[in-house]
């Protein structure tokens, strides 16, 4: 005695696999937002190494090493911070601790504390480099042309 048979479907369903992580949009935001925290504190951090440096003597006479470290620091952050946040105004996010920092270095405080003296060129020269270093950088992401949209 033989059974009947259940009824099949013939044609196999199909069903897509749920998506593997976060929405795109999602991670992209999560990323753009980690990269301009990046860029805030490696303003910072840059600040304070180019505030020591400022310092810095060979013989007895200071050496203008700080300076360079700050026009190449501010290109590399206005750049990051292009790139990473992907917005003209980017550029504002290294630049903001910075000049904070170098603000705060040039007040004495009421001890009499100094971190910028007006007697060292080199810290002045830095601060004038540093800031011109970042207005070039805004400037040029200003008058850039708008992205191509990707097609």
């Amino acid at each position: 005695m033989t059974l009947p048979a259940a009824p099949m479907s013939v044609a196999p369903e199909e069903t897509s696999p749920p998506p593997a992580g976060p929405p795109p949009r999602l991670l992209d935001l999560g990323l753009k937002v980690a990269g301009g925290l990046v860029a805030v504190v490696a303003g910072a951090v840059t600040g304070v190494v180019e505030l020591l440096l400022a310092t810095l003597r060979v013989a007895g006479q200071l050496v203008g090493l700080s300076v360079l470290v700050a026009v190449g620091a501010n290109i590399v952050l206005g750049w990051f911070a292009h790139q990473a946040v992907g917005r003209r105004w980017s550029v504002a996010l290294p630049a903001v601790p910075w000049f904070l920092l170098m603000v705060v270095a040039a007040v004495r405080t009421s001890e009499g504390d100094l971190l910028l003296a007006g007697d060292n060129w080199v810290g002045l020269v830095m601060i004038v480099a540093g800031a011109m270093t970042f207005a070039v950088m805004g400037f040029r992401q200003i008058l850039a042309p708008p992205p191509s949209p990707r097609g």
